[in-house]
Formats: C-alpha cells, structure tokens, sequence
C-alpha cells in the first residue's frame, strides 16, 4: 500500500512554492541545468552528487570531513561557509528516501528526499513541497554557489543587541512591579472579602479596616507559603490578577487548556513580573516570561497525546533504562551518566513554584504523576525507610559521585524534609567513604564528591530562599566538606533578564553566603532565543553572582512547538553571539578556584571580568538534552520533510564519559517541530528584524563545546575501579 508521504508527490505546489523555486533557479544555474535534463529523480541525485562532490574535493579538509575521517570541534571549526553547504546537499543525498518515525505527528512516517522534490516540482509541479522547503533550498544552493554569505556580527552590534533587553532592577521595572503588586493584592483582598477565596492560614481578622487587610497582605507578601496557597489555578483569575489584560485568543486558548485538564499554577509574584501597562523602554522584554504562564495551542492540541521525550525516564522493574542502568525505582531516581544520578524525594519536592508551559515533564501531568495538589504531596510515614533504601543505590554504585537532587523542585521540600534528606544524603557519603577503606587501590568505589540541589525558586519564587534554609544548607555543607565532598551547587533556572529582581539577587546572595555555588540553566526558548537576550542574561546573572552552565534548545514534540527555537538558532547563538564572552585559556584555573569561596563569588567575577575585558563569562555550553544519549550538540542534517521540518541526526558527547552500554546505540535522530522559516515568522511577530538572523540558513552542523575546567570533576587521591555496577543489557 503506497504510504501517505509518498501520495504527497503526485500533489501539485504552491504558487509562492513557484515562485521560490523560480528563484532557486535562477541563482543555480548548473542544478536547473541537471533537473531539466534528468529523466527521473535518480538522475537528478546522480547528477547533483557528482556536482557536489566535484566541488567539495577541492577542500581536502572538509571532504574528510564529509566521510568521517576528520571528526572532532578543531576539525569543525575549519569548515567554511561553503563547506557547511556542500556536506549538508552530500548528507541529503545520502540518505534521500529514508523514512523516519515523527513524533511531531503522532508517529506518522516524515520522508526526506529534497533532490526528488525539487525535480518533481521543476518537472510535473508536484511534490507537495511547501514555501518553508523551498526558502529553505533556496539558501542552501546559494550558500554553495557563493551569492548567500555569512557576515560575523562584530561585538559592538552584539552589545547593541544586549542593549535592547531590560532587567529587573532597573528601578524603571521594579516601580512597574510594584504597580502590579498592589493590584495583585487588591484584587485578592477582594476575593477574600467575598469568599471567593479562602485559607486556613491567611485569614484576616474581622475588625480590620481596608488599610489594615493590604498591610496584613504585604506582610504575606515575604512568606513564601502565602504565594502557594494563593496560586492562580484558573484562567479567569489569572486575567483578573493580570488586570483583564490578557486577549480574547489567549482566552479561549487557557479555557481550552482548563477544559482539557492542564494544570495551571502561577503563585502572586511570578506574576507580578508580567507588563500590564507596557513600558515604551521594555516593549517585549516580558515575553520570555509571558510564554511560561500563557499556553499555546499547540500545546493543547497535543496534550493528551503527548509521548516521552526522555526515554531512560520509562523504567520497568527489573529492566535496564535505555541508557543501561537497573535502578531501584523509576518514579525517584533517573541515570544517564556513569558519575551522576537524580533523585527525586516522594515530597512536595515533586511540585514546583510554578509550572512552565514547556515543561519537560508535562507527559508527567498528563498521566497523573505529576501534580499541585500541594497536600497530598507531603512525605508519608513511610518515606524515610524508602529514601535510605534509595540512598543505597548510590552507596553501592562503583562509579557514582555526583547526586542531584531535584523533581519538581528541591527546594519546594519543606526545611523538616530537606534537612532529613540531606542528614541521611551525609550518612550515605560517611557508609561509602567507610567501606572505601576496606578495598584495595584499584578496587575502590568512587566517593561522592558532588552534591547537587535543582531549584527554580530564586526565581518563581525568592521568598522560599531566606536565612532557616540557608543556615540548613551552611550546615550540612561545613559537615559533608570534612567528609571529601567538593563541590556544593545549586542548579536554577533563569529565562530571562527580567526575572532578575532585587528579590532573586538577595537569594543568590544568601545561597552564596552559605557556601553553595549558584549555576544556571537556561531553556532557550523562542522568545528568549531573539538575538542578544541570552547573552545579557549571562551578562545579568554573572553581576548578582550566578556561573552560567547549560543553554539547552527546547525539548519535547509538537506540544512544545511555539516555545522551540530550532538547533540552527542555538549554534548561531553560541558562534555569533556568545564567543564575544569566550573565556581565554589563562583564567580557566582561576575560574576552577571560584567555588572554593563563594561569598566572594560575585567580587571575584567582576574583578575577572574586568581584568580580561569580557562582557560576560561564558562558562555555559549550548545543548540538546537528548533521549536516552544525553547532552550534545554533535549533529549532522541529515534530512528535511516537504514542510521545511529539518531531520538531525545527533551522536554522543564525546567530551564525557557514557556508560558502556551507550556506545551499542544508534545515532538519535530528531525531526524539528518547526522550520526555519516559520521560526523567523514567529521571530517577526515579536517584533524582531528577520534581516539579523538571516544567517541561520547556513548552519547545519553541530560539534559540543568543551566543558569548562569549573564543571570537571575533582581528581581523587586513589584509583577508582573499572568495574561498573548496576549496568544491564541496553533496552532501545
């Protein structure tokens, strides 16, 4: 039965479709020549491929390249714009007819053969080939003609670009937040007095006065309980709170999504961040924020029918992961890397501050095992015989000496389970440490050397970071450093600039003060993804005394699509953009030495960035997180689909250790949810200039950064063995 793709070439093409392929045309001289004489598709390749190849011989580097034989980030840094061209028309060509499983379509089959449909269209007009495929075959074959340069953005015109994004301690932007506090609070204390909403805690007393409620208010303001309980849980108030701000498209979306069963939960403050009165300095500076709390329909049209994105998270009892690791339980501990694995504590740590509409986890929400219902998360009676028993899983482990604690959310555990996992994390460590002593060198185990907390609450909510929980942390720190754990970090997550508030930098500073260095992982979604943005949120975040650690491109399918920037902006991102904060090799180790003294954290990174004239330290690697592999952004495009959708295929960081089982795998492949073109169009509705990122086109090859000496693991004073526990057969 002929499959559904290939029904698609006997469909006929679009006049724009027309008129851009008139345009490929017209530039490529050689390739009309080959599609108007070739008699069928098979010649069209043959004759393009010899073309290509003719050409890409002339560059010995890059045809080794092209055939593997040259791999590696100094190999790719040579490759030229051309280059990049002539290996992605090779790549095509080479794997023209593959089909390819797309999640982005429920599973429909995507087929990649652009040479077919370029002859198909230039022959019959079919191919069903739509504008976004042939805009972009149009910059290709222009890229390797030569007509279609690249221009590096020079530092002034990236610091122009930095220019444009506000903080939130620009007292400009705080007096706004301000504003909208005090309608937050008013439209509460309202539905207080009606009853609309209630609290057992927060109640007022039946003799005060207006004046008196709003005081009482602001005293709650600082409670970070107070912003839980009155968490917007509906879109109706979500509107009110926002000052009836919110559209009457947005609407129907968020009551679509309520219908649906999508969770909502902003708490006041994270609110308070969003223009209402759009200020003319800041117009769009919210958006990044914006797009966290106001879902998109794509979203809703896909919930429901949402599918894992990470593949080691599917665990079945008894079975390796799809990494190779037999864990104890999938629900609480997740594994990809030998040194390093998550736990995620059966406590309110499973919720969060807020829950972002890319969440990684929303096939979590969808399936029930994820939610807000903030009571029945508390730990039962039984949770500490549990932990010490998954507690054991690290203990035993050869290989593991990194824990990161998270969910959820780490620090939405309240200071009782927080402290009892960290006294029992500190039993952990002396046991291991302990028994390490019995074996001989060579034999040892690796001893935890890292402990890790994630946590987006210096963001969706600072109030939680005050001085109980930073005296825990000071504690358990000072106690676990005397047993050889080196490293104390905690892992948040910063969108934007604007999320820097006066608020959020006093809980850096506290976090710092207790010994704990602060690490940021930004998710680069399409608002935060418009040129310059993310290079002054490093900028914003180095000056309250943050490391910048992970710029990760937007996981999941179709549901996450409006918030996706295509890996092509990433690179861009990281080459054009970010290199001007590229730290020179002779401050690595004084940057290896910032942990060790974090209450000078933010000193020490502003007396760097003036001794070396950076902008910004840019201590983060632009990344996929991928099923199943891990980190990277190794990729070859392999592919693209009749919609423009390009097909990458992805392969190991080669820069860290995997687990054995991980090199059995085959390449991930991952089918974009968006084309570049439609990214631009988005790009443009935000008020963007498609003129400044007209280079992305070009980029079509990925190769991981190095990591940073500061992420490196210490060195311990034995060896370790080579043995790895806890490994079974690979599970695909």
């Amino acid at each position: 039965m002929e499959s559904k793709a290939h029904h698609l070439d006997q469909i006929a093409i679009t006049v724009k479709s027309h008129m851009l392929l008139k345009q490929l045309l017209k530039v490529n001289p050689v390739l009309e020549e080959i599609m108007r004489n070739a008699k069928n598709s098979t010649e069209a390749l043959v004759g393009v491929r010899n073309w290509v190849v003719g050409e890409l011989k002339k560059h010995e580097g890059a045809y080794k390249f092209y055939i593997g034989e040259e791999k590696g980030r100094e190999a790719y840094e040579k490759l030229t714009w051309f280059d990049l061209a002539a290996i992605r028309i090779l790549d095509y060509i080479d794997n023209a007819g593959r089909e390819f499983n797309d999640p982005n379509l429920r599973g429909e089959k995507a087929v990649s053969n652009p040479i077919k449909l370029i002859w198909l269209a230039v022959t019959y007009g079919t191919g069903g080939a739509k504008p976004c495929f042939f805009s972009d075959m149009l910059y290709l074959f222009r890229q390797f003609c030569g007509s279609y340069k690249r221009e590096m953005p020079t530092i002034e015109k990236v610091e122009e670009w930095m220019d444009r994004w506000s903080t939130g301690i620009d007292p400009r932007i705080t007096k706004l937040r301000i504003e909208n506090r005090e309608r937050i609070i008013k439209t509460l204390i309202e539905k207080i007095n009606l009853g609309e909403i209630k609290s057992k805690k927060y109640v007022f007393d039946s003799d005060l006065s207006e004046e008196q409620k709003y005081l009482k208010m602001l005293e709650w303001w600082d409670d970070y309980k107070f912003h839980l309980s009155f968490a917007v849980r509906s879109p109706d108030l979500l509107n009110e709170l926002l000052g009836n701000s919110l559209d009457p498209d947005s609407m129907k979306i968020l009551y679509e999504a309520e219908n649906k069963g999508i969770p909502f939960f902003v708490n006041p403050y994270y609110l308070s961040l969003l223009h209402v009165r759009v200020p003319y300095f800041a117009i769009g500076a919210d958006l990044a924020i914006r797009y966290y709390v106001v879902y998109s329909q794509q979203l809703i049209d896909e919930y429901g029918h949402i599918v894992a994105w990470e593949k080691e998270d599917l665990v079945e009892a008894g079975k390796p992961n799809a990494a190779g690791w037999i864990l104890p339980s999938g629900n609480n501990i997740h594994r990809r890397y030998p040194e390093v694995a998550i736990l995620i504590p059966d406590t309110m740590g499973r919720a969060c501050g807020g829950l972002c509409a890319s969440c990684q986890r929303m096939f979590d929400f969808q399936r029930g095992n994820l939610n807000f219902n903030l009571d029945k998360l508390k730990p039962k009676e039984t949770w500490k015989e549990k932990l010490i028993r998954l507690l054991e899983y690290f203990e035993s482990d050869s290989q593991l000496r990194d824990i990161l604690i998270t969910g959820g959310d780490a620090f939405m555990s309240s200071d009782k389970s927080l402290k009892q996992i960290l006294d029992l994390v500190y039993d952990m460590i002396a046991r291991k440490k302990k028994a390490n002593e019995q074996r001989k060198e060579g034999d040892k185990y690796a001893e935890i050397l890292r402990i890790r907390l994630g946590t987006r609450l210096p963001v969706y909510l600072p109030q939680r970071i005050n001085y109980e929980l930073g005296n825990i942390l000071k504690d358990f720190k000072n106690k676990a450093a005397k047993l050889g754990v080196k490293e104390f970090i905690i892992q948040t997550h910063f969108e934007s600039p604007m999320e820097v508030t006066p608020e959020s930098r006093e809980a850096i500073r506290l976090l710092n003060m207790s010994g704990w260095t602060v690490t940021n992982q930004l998710v680069f979604t399409s608002a935060a993804s418009r040129r310059g943005h993310s290079s002054k949120l490093r900028k914003t975040l180095n000056e309250i005394g943050v490391l910048n650690y992970y710029t990760f491109s937007v996981k999941g399918y179709m549901e996450n699509s409006s918030n996706f920037a295509t890996n092509e902006r990433a690179v861009q991102e990281q080459i054009e953009e970010k290199i001007i904060g590229q730290i020179p090799p002779e401050y690595a180790n004084e940057i290896r030495k910032f942990p060790n003294n974090t209450e000078l954290l933010t000193d020490n990174i502003r007396n760097l960035l003036q001794k070396s004239g950076l902008p910004f330290l840019g201590t983060d690697r632009n990344v996929l997180n991928l099923p199943g592999v891990g980190k990277s952004l190794t990729f070859r495009t392999i592919g693209i689909t009749r919609y423009g959708r390009r097909i990458l295929e992805f392969e190991l960081d080669k820069t860290r250790n995997h687990s054995p089982a991980m090199h059995n795998m085959d390449k991930v492949i991952i089918i974009e949810s968006k084309s570049i073109g439609e990214y631009i169009l988005q790009l443009e509705e935000m008020g963007e200039d498609a003129i400044n990122y007209e280079s992305i086109w070009g980029y079509s090859i990925g190769e991981t950064e190095q990591r940073m000496t500061i992420y490196e693991y210490p060195e311990y004073d034995y060896k370790v063995t080579e043995e790895y526990t806890n490994l079974g057969e690979i599970r695909l």
